[in-house]
Protein backbone atom coordinates (compact mmCIF):
# COMPACT_ATOMS: atom_id res chain seq x y z
CA UNK A 1 0.00 0.00 0.00
CA UNK A 2 1.43 3.32 -0.98
CA UNK A 3 1.79 6.49 1.61
CA UNK A 4 -1.18 8.47 2.50
CA UNK A 5 -1.72 11.01 -0.17
CA UNK A 6 -3.59 14.54 -0.04
CA UNK A 7 -6.59 13.86 -2.24
CA UNK A 8 -7.07 15.78 -5.42
CA UNK A 9 -10.32 17.74 -6.06
CA UNK A 10 -12.33 18.14 -9.43
CA UNK A 11 -15.75 19.18 -10.63
CA UNK A 12 -17.45 17.70 -13.14
CA UNK A 13 -18.50 20.10 -15.95
CA UNK A 14 -21.49 18.02 -16.76
CA UNK A 15 -22.60 19.54 -13.52
CA UNK A 16 -21.78 23.10 -15.09
CA UNK A 17 -23.71 22.54 -18.27
CA UNK A 18 -25.56 26.07 -18.14
CA UNK A 19 -22.24 27.99 -17.55
CA UNK A 20 -19.82 28.57 -20.75
CA UNK A 21 -16.30 26.37 -20.52
CA UNK A 22 -14.29 28.97 -20.19
CA UNK A 23 -16.31 30.44 -17.18
CA UNK A 24 -16.77 26.96 -15.73
CA UNK A 25 -13.08 26.03 -15.57
CA UNK A 26 -12.31 29.88 -14.36
CA UNK A 27 -15.25 29.24 -11.04
CA UNK A 28 -13.51 26.07 -10.31
CA UNK A 29 -9.99 27.99 -10.13
CA UNK A 30 -11.56 30.14 -8.13
CA UNK A 31 -13.09 28.35 -5.46
CA UNK A 32 -10.23 26.29 -5.22
CA UNK A 33 -10.64 22.75 -7.23
CA UNK A 34 -7.43 21.27 -8.14
CA UNK A 35 -8.73 20.17 -11.19
CA UNK A 36 -11.85 19.25 -13.73
CA UNK A 37 -13.62 16.46 -15.51
CA UNK A 38 -14.45 17.26 -19.00
CA UNK A 39 -17.49 15.99 -20.35
CA UNK A 40 -16.45 16.01 -24.27
CA UNK A 41 -20.26 17.61 -25.17
CA UNK A 42 -21.85 19.63 -27.78
CA UNK A 43 -21.45 22.77 -25.16
CA UNK A 44 -17.94 21.81 -23.81
CA UNK A 45 -15.42 21.22 -26.33
CA UNK A 46 -17.70 19.65 -28.91
CA UNK A 47 -15.98 16.28 -30.16
CA UNK A 48 -17.81 16.38 -33.29
CA UNK A 49 -17.39 19.95 -34.27
CA UNK A 50 -14.58 21.27 -36.68
CA UNK A 51 -11.68 22.66 -35.59
CA UNK A 52 -11.71 19.97 -32.68
CA UNK A 53 -7.46 20.48 -32.61
CA UNK A 54 -7.21 24.27 -32.26
CA UNK A 55 -10.11 24.23 -29.85
CA UNK A 56 -8.47 21.82 -27.51
CA UNK A 57 -5.05 23.84 -27.72
CA UNK A 58 -7.59 26.95 -26.55
CA UNK A 59 -8.51 24.60 -23.65
CA UNK A 60 -4.92 23.49 -22.36
CA UNK A 61 -3.41 27.35 -22.51
CA UNK A 62 -6.46 27.67 -19.90
CA UNK A 63 -6.00 25.11 -18.05
CA UNK A 64 -2.36 25.90 -17.77
CA UNK A 65 -3.08 29.50 -16.76
CA UNK A 66 -5.75 28.08 -13.96
CA UNK A 67 -3.53 25.44 -12.93
CA UNK A 68 -6.10 22.97 -13.23
CA UNK A 69 -5.44 19.34 -13.90
CA UNK A 70 -7.74 17.36 -16.06
CA UNK A 71 -9.47 13.89 -16.78
CA UNK A 72 -11.78 13.42 -19.67
CA UNK A 73 -15.02 12.02 -19.34
CA UNK A 74 -17.22 10.61 -22.10
CA UNK A 75 -20.77 10.30 -20.91
CA UNK A 76 -22.95 13.39 -22.68
CA UNK A 77 -25.84 11.91 -23.72
CA UNK A 78 -26.78 12.85 -26.83
CA UNK A 79 -23.38 13.72 -28.27
CA UNK A 80 -23.21 11.04 -30.71
CA UNK A 81 -27.82 10.96 -31.52
CA UNK A 82 -30.09 13.72 -30.61
CA UNK A 83 -32.92 11.03 -29.75
CA UNK A 84 -31.25 8.35 -27.84
CA UNK A 85 -29.85 8.93 -24.48
CA UNK A 86 -26.29 7.34 -24.52
CA UNK A 87 -26.85 5.79 -28.40
CA UNK A 88 -25.07 4.44 -29.83
CA UNK A 89 -23.39 2.18 -27.33
CA UNK A 90 -20.34 0.06 -27.56
CA UNK A 91 -22.88 -2.66 -27.32
CA UNK A 92 -25.40 -1.49 -30.35
CA UNK A 93 -26.85 -3.90 -32.62
CA UNK A 94 -25.76 -1.75 -35.47
CA UNK A 95 -22.35 -2.39 -36.35
CA UNK A 96 -21.98 1.30 -37.35
CA UNK A 97 -22.96 2.63 -34.27
CA UNK A 98 -20.71 0.49 -32.29
CA UNK A 99 -18.20 1.76 -34.60
CA UNK A 100 -19.14 5.53 -33.71
CA UNK A 101 -18.81 5.24 -30.41
CA UNK A 102 -15.64 3.82 -30.51
CA UNK A 103 -14.64 6.44 -33.03
CA UNK A 104 -15.79 8.89 -29.97
CA UNK A 105 -13.98 7.35 -27.42
CA UNK A 106 -10.81 7.11 -29.78
CA UNK A 107 -11.04 10.94 -30.31
CA UNK A 108 -11.65 11.57 -26.22
CA UNK A 109 -7.96 9.68 -26.11
CA UNK A 110 -6.58 11.88 -28.67
CA UNK A 111 -7.73 15.03 -26.58
CA UNK A 112 -6.85 13.83 -23.27
CA UNK A 113 -3.41 12.98 -25.03
CA UNK A 114 -3.52 17.05 -26.40
CA UNK A 115 -4.35 18.48 -22.57
CA UNK A 116 -2.07 16.02 -20.15
CA UNK A 117 -5.54 14.22 -18.75
CA UNK A 118 -4.49 11.29 -16.27
CA UNK A 119 -7.38 9.64 -17.78
CA UNK A 120 -10.57 8.95 -20.05
CA UNK A 121 -13.48 7.79 -18.71
CA UNK A 122 -15.52 5.82 -20.41
CA UNK A 123 -18.82 2.76 -19.28
CA UNK A 124 -19.79 -0.16 -21.47
CA UNK A 125 -23.94 0.84 -22.12
CA UNK A 126 -27.25 -1.20 -21.64
CA UNK A 127 -27.41 -4.45 -23.03
CA UNK A 128 -29.84 -4.34 -26.01
CA UNK A 129 -33.32 -5.95 -26.01
CA UNK A 130 -32.37 -9.71 -27.00
CA UNK A 131 -29.42 -9.67 -26.88
CA UNK A 132 -27.14 -12.78 -25.40
CA UNK A 133 -24.99 -11.48 -22.45
CA UNK A 134 -22.22 -13.45 -24.22
CA UNK A 135 -22.88 -11.39 -27.21
CA UNK A 136 -22.83 -8.19 -25.46
CA UNK A 137 -19.62 -9.09 -23.46
CA UNK A 138 -17.98 -9.76 -27.10
CA UNK A 139 -19.12 -6.73 -28.92
CA UNK A 140 -17.51 -4.77 -25.99
CA UNK A 141 -14.06 -6.70 -26.10
CA UNK A 142 -14.45 -5.84 -29.99
CA UNK A 143 -15.49 -2.51 -29.51
CA UNK A 144 -13.27 -1.46 -26.81
CA UNK A 145 -10.08 -2.99 -28.77
CA UNK A 146 -8.76 -0.25 -30.91
CA UNK A 147 -9.97 2.33 -27.84
CA UNK A 148 -7.39 0.24 -25.71
CA UNK A 149 -4.61 0.28 -28.77
CA UNK A 150 -4.95 4.10 -29.21
CA UNK A 151 -4.39 4.62 -25.37
CA UNK A 152 -1.39 2.58 -25.35
CA UNK A 153 -0.39 4.45 -27.88
CA UNK A 154 -0.95 8.20 -25.87
CA UNK A 155 0.45 6.44 -22.59
CA UNK A 156 -2.99 7.68 -21.25
CA UNK A 157 -5.36 5.27 -19.07
CA UNK A 158 -8.96 4.13 -20.20
CA UNK A 159 -10.88 3.89 -17.30
CA UNK A 160 -13.84 2.04 -17.29
CA UNK A 161 -16.68 2.88 -15.01
CA UNK A 162 -18.89 0.20 -13.62
CA UNK A 163 -22.73 1.94 -14.07
CA UNK A 164 -25.86 0.62 -13.01
CA UNK A 165 -27.78 -1.00 -15.28
CA UNK A 166 -25.48 -1.52 -18.01
CA UNK A 167 -23.63 -4.44 -18.72
CA UNK A 168 -20.80 -3.90 -16.67
CA UNK A 169 -22.07 -2.64 -13.17
CA UNK A 170 -20.11 -3.89 -11.02
CA UNK A 171 -16.43 -4.06 -9.60
CA UNK A 172 -16.78 -7.60 -10.72
CA UNK A 173 -17.95 -7.21 -13.74
CA UNK A 174 -14.86 -5.14 -14.31
CA UNK A 175 -12.54 -7.93 -13.41
CA UNK A 176 -14.40 -9.94 -15.72
CA UNK A 177 -13.70 -7.54 -18.50
CA UNK A 178 -10.37 -7.64 -17.35
CA UNK A 179 -10.11 -11.29 -17.78
CA UNK A 180 -11.87 -11.37 -21.35
CA UNK A 181 -9.32 -8.78 -22.57
CA UNK A 182 -6.12 -10.20 -21.27
CA UNK A 183 -5.69 -7.47 -18.68
CA UNK A 184 -4.01 -4.69 -20.83
CA UNK A 185 -1.84 -2.52 -19.40
CA UNK A 186 -4.17 0.86 -20.16
CA UNK A 187 -7.19 -0.13 -18.84
CA UNK A 188 -7.90 0.98 -15.13
CA UNK A 189 -11.45 1.69 -13.45
CA UNK A 190 -13.24 4.64 -12.53
CA UNK A 191 -14.60 3.99 -9.36
CA UNK A 192 -18.16 6.02 -8.65
CA UNK A 193 -18.41 5.88 -5.16
CA UNK A 194 -22.14 6.62 -5.05
CA UNK A 195 -22.58 3.51 -7.15
CA UNK A 196 -21.08 1.77 -4.84
CA UNK A 197 -23.10 2.63 -1.94
CA UNK A 198 -25.73 2.03 -4.46
CA UNK A 199 -25.48 -1.63 -5.80
CA UNK A 200 -21.94 -3.38 -4.43
CA UNK A 201 -22.26 -5.69 -1.58
CA UNK A 202 -19.33 -4.35 0.54
CA UNK A 203 -19.31 -0.76 1.74
CA UNK A 204 -17.88 2.24 -0.18
CA UNK A 205 -14.64 2.10 1.95
CA UNK A 206 -13.96 -1.03 1.13
CA UNK A 207 -14.71 -1.06 -2.12
CA UNK A 208 -11.70 1.62 -2.63
CA UNK A 209 -9.47 -0.93 -1.21
CA UNK A 210 -10.49 -3.42 -2.78
CA UNK A 211 -10.73 -1.20 -6.46
CA UNK A 212 -6.87 0.38 -5.51
CA UNK A 213 -4.64 -1.38 -7.78
CA UNK A 214 -6.61 -0.30 -11.06
CA UNK A 215 -7.77 2.82 -9.66
CA UNK A 216 -7.52 5.30 -12.26
CA UNK A 217 -10.36 7.86 -12.02
CA UNK A 218 -12.73 8.90 -9.23
CA UNK A 219 -16.35 9.91 -8.93
CA UNK A 220 -17.36 11.36 -6.01
CA UNK A 221 -21.55 12.26 -4.86
CA UNK A 222 -23.95 11.03 -2.23
CA UNK A 223 -26.01 8.35 -2.99
CA UNK A 224 -28.67 6.15 -1.61
CA UNK A 225 -29.03 2.02 -1.29
CA UNK A 226 -30.59 0.65 -4.23
CA UNK A 227 -31.45 4.41 -5.73
CA UNK A 228 -28.89 5.17 -8.83
CA UNK A 229 -29.52 9.12 -7.92
CA UNK A 230 -26.66 11.16 -7.72
CA UNK A 231 -27.02 13.41 -4.50
CA UNK A 232 -24.93 16.41 -3.45
CA UNK A 233 -23.43 15.65 -0.61
CA UNK A 234 -25.58 15.54 2.99
CA UNK A 235 -28.48 14.36 0.71
CA UNK A 236 -27.91 10.24 0.93
CA UNK A 237 -26.38 7.55 2.88
CA UNK A 238 -22.77 7.59 2.56
CA UNK A 239 -20.52 8.08 5.91
CA UNK A 240 -17.65 9.91 3.78
CA UNK A 241 -14.80 9.96 5.87
CA UNK A 242 -14.03 6.42 6.14
CA UNK A 243 -14.28 6.49 2.09
CA UNK A 244 -12.02 9.55 2.11
CA UNK A 245 -9.30 8.17 4.33
CA UNK A 246 -9.43 4.76 2.87
CA UNK A 247 -9.17 6.84 -0.43
CA UNK A 248 -6.38 8.49 1.00
CA UNK A 249 -4.70 5.33 1.78
CA UNK A 250 -4.65 4.26 -1.67
CA UNK A 251 -1.92 6.90 -2.86
CA UNK A 252 -4.49 7.61 -5.64
CA UNK A 253 -2.63 11.03 -7.82
CA UNK A 254 -6.17 11.16 -9.97
CA UNK A 255 -8.75 13.26 -9.45
CA UNK A 256 -11.69 12.78 -7.72
CA UNK A 257 -14.26 14.66 -9.09
CA UNK A 258 -17.66 15.36 -7.95
CA UNK A 259 -20.68 14.30 -10.10
CA UNK A 260 -23.90 16.21 -10.04
CA UNK A 261 -25.32 16.07 -13.32
CA UNK A 262 -28.52 16.66 -13.00
CA UNK A 263 -27.75 19.68 -11.04
CA UNK A 264 -26.78 22.36 -13.41
CA UNK A 265 -28.85 24.68 -12.70
CA UNK A 266 -27.12 25.15 -9.43
CA UNK A 267 -23.87 24.41 -10.50
CA UNK A 268 -21.73 27.15 -9.01
CA UNK A 269 -23.66 27.06 -5.93
CA UNK A 270 -22.80 22.85 -5.54
CA UNK A 271 -19.63 23.54 -6.56
CA UNK A 272 -19.19 25.79 -3.93
CA UNK A 273 -21.01 23.76 -1.16
CA UNK A 274 -19.08 20.95 -2.06
CA UNK A 275 -15.49 21.63 -2.41
CA UNK A 276 -16.42 23.02 1.26
CA UNK A 277 -18.07 19.84 2.30
CA UNK A 278 -15.19 17.15 1.22
CA UNK A 279 -12.73 19.83 2.96
CA UNK A 280 -14.45 19.58 6.32
CA UNK A 281 -14.48 15.01 5.77
CA UNK A 282 -10.75 15.31 4.67
CA UNK A 283 -7.41 16.59 5.02
CA UNK A 284 -6.49 17.55 1.31
CA UNK A 285 -4.15 19.41 -0.33
CA UNK A 286 -1.16 21.36 1.06
CA UNK A 287 -1.55 19.61 4.91
CA UNK A 288 -0.62 16.15 5.93
CA UNK A 289 -2.65 13.24 4.30
CA UNK A 290 -4.30 11.12 7.34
Amino acid sequence: MSPAAPLRLGYGTNGLTDLRLTDALALLADLGYDGVGLTLDHMHLDPLAPGLPARTRQVAERLLELNLDVTIETGARYVLDPRRKHSPSLLDPDPDGRAARTALLTTAVQVAADLGAHAVHCFSGITPADTAPDTAWKRLEESLTPVLDAAADARVPLAIEPEPGHLLATLADFHHLRAVLGDPEPLGLTLDIGHCQCLEPAPPAECVRDAAPWLRHVQIEDMCRGVHEHLPFGDGEIDFRPVLEALAATGYQGLTVVELPRHSHAGPELARASIEFLRSQTTLKGAPAW
